[in-house]
């Protein structure tokens, strides 16, 4: 659908202030100018488009989002350690509004071999070997988006063998204006061969103004090279959150992505994995929370394009209000990629009646010495259950609070980072009911 008259006018004058920033390769100009072409002759998905069928994106097309004006957007130190694990020992990096902030960032020695900075100053310095990352596929209107307009982002680079001690932390923040803001930050990650690192990328709103984020984070993982990416997301409750996480993996590597989304009016999260080498390891495992009339919609492709690969996709969603969540998982197995191993789960809990969850594992396969399966339920909480934990004096609030918790501690459980870990465990306290009761029981203190 071709984008409307005033919308294009917009997005085209934003186009405008970041297009031939200073400093900038010839090449970004080129990308970006495809980019908009694209944009503008397509649009936003409606939808019509099948991968789009449970997502309306109309809210975004009629806001008239626009990027932050100059300036620190009024953040302190303080917003920053709100929004970090208690434990937080590595590099963290901040960005406002979409631009990195050294003065709010904390910079530590690393291992070396490892280049971490801002993308734009990878950039500024031509950046050649970043070409790859701004073509890659799978690309659709919000990526293509993101190109046009993106300002800065992480890029991290780890050379052949090197292990980074400590995770990486990157930061986003979004603080709203006299006009609603949009903010698409761009990362990319190159895992050398043999390396090791991970990464926690953190999403939060400042304020309940509403804001347009659409970030794009690229992985590569080299031969037997090990990535470990957190999300957290955690925008405010008029926010629109668009993610698109593209991974690409060599041989023998190893790739897990864990993700948590709680914040956001609309989310979407559109993650691909590519395994191009033999026996090389993915696992997607993710937790999403609806309330209100949230929307939360997760967008999964596991492509397994060598032999002896093996993936694992685990997500787990739980509803209440008149939230809706919806997710879409594919598992591609292609003709020459014999011996893999994938497994997909979806599985969904309803905690009111008004609450909805569509979900839609598919598994394509074109190989034939294979091992896939694949799953999805919908469905409230087990009376019974709530029944026999309420027999043994537990008040019934608690009791559906504590199963509920139980239900998403599958997810949380595979976290390897134990501050990470508890920081999600606390999110996921704070937002269910009766968290008061599962505390006790949990033996925690308020």
């Amino acid at each position: 659908m071709t984008l409307p008259a005033e919308a294009s006018d917009r997005y085209l004058a934003a186009f405008e202030e970041v297009a031939d920033g200073k400093g900038r390769p010839a090449w970004l100009r080129r990308l970006r100018d495809e980019a908009k072409e694209r944009f503008v002759a397509t649009g936003f998905p409606s939808v019509k488009n099948e991968d789009w069928k449970y997502t309306s994106v109309a809210g975004i097309e009629e806001r008239r989002f626009g990027l932050a004006p100059p300036g620190d957007g009024g953040l302190s130190p303080s917003d920053v350690a709100g929004h970090l694990p208690g434990g937080a020992a590595g590099n963290v990096l901040v960005f406002a509004n979409g631009r990195y902030r050294a003065d709010l960032s904390v910079r530590r020695p690393l291992p070396p071999g490892v280049h971490l900075g801002s993308l734009s100053e990878a950039l500024s310095g031509g950046g050649d070997g970043l070409v790859p990352y701004f073509s890659r596929s799978p690309a659709n209107a919000f990526t293509d988006l993101n190109t046009m307009l993106m300002e800065d982002g992480v890029f991290l680079h780890v050379g052949k063998e090197v292990e980074v001690p400590e995770p990486i932390h990157l930061l986003f923040l979004t603080s709203g204006g006299e006009r609603p803001v949009m903010a698409h930050p761009r990362n990319v990650i190159v895992a050398g061969e043999g390396s090791r690192v991970t990464v926690v990328e953190r999403y939060a709103g400042l304020s309940d103004a509403g804001c347009l984020v659409n970030a794009v984070t690229d992985i590569a993982a080299g031969r037997s090279a090990t990535v470990v990416h957190y999300r957290l997301q955690e925008d405010g409750p008029d926010a629109y959150h668009i993610a698109s996480l593209r991974a690409r993996q060599g041989t023998g590597s190893r790739f897990a992505a864990h993700s948590v989304s709680l914040g956001a009016r609309l989310s979407r999260s559109d993650v691909h994995a590519v395994l191009d080498g033999e026996g090389a390891e993915c696992l997607l495992n993710g937790l999403y929370l609806g309330n209100g009339e949230q929307h939360v919609d997760h967008f999964t492709t596991i492509d397994h394009a060598k032999p002896e690969g093996s993936s694992r996709e685990y997500y787990r969603g739980i509803l209440n209000g008149r939230s809706r969540g919806v997710f879409r998982g594919r598992v591609v197995v292609r003709k020459d990629a014999q011996k893999t191993d994938a497994r997909q789960s979806n599985r969904n809990l309803l905690l009111s009646r008004e609450a909805e969850a569509d979900s839609r594992p598919q598994l394509e396969i074109q190989a034939d010495d294979v091992k896939c399966t694949h799953g999805a339920t919908v469905g409230p909480l087990d009376e019974e259950k709530v029944f026999y934990m309420r027999s043994r004096g537990i008040d019934e609030s608690s009791a559906r609070g504590l199963l509920a918790y139980a239900f998403a501690a599958d997810i949380l459980r595979r976290f390897d980072l134990p501050d990470v870990r508890r920081t999600f465990e606390e999110k996921l306290l704070a937002w269910l009911p009766g968290a008061g009761g599962i505390r006790e029981f949990l033996h925690e203190p308020e």
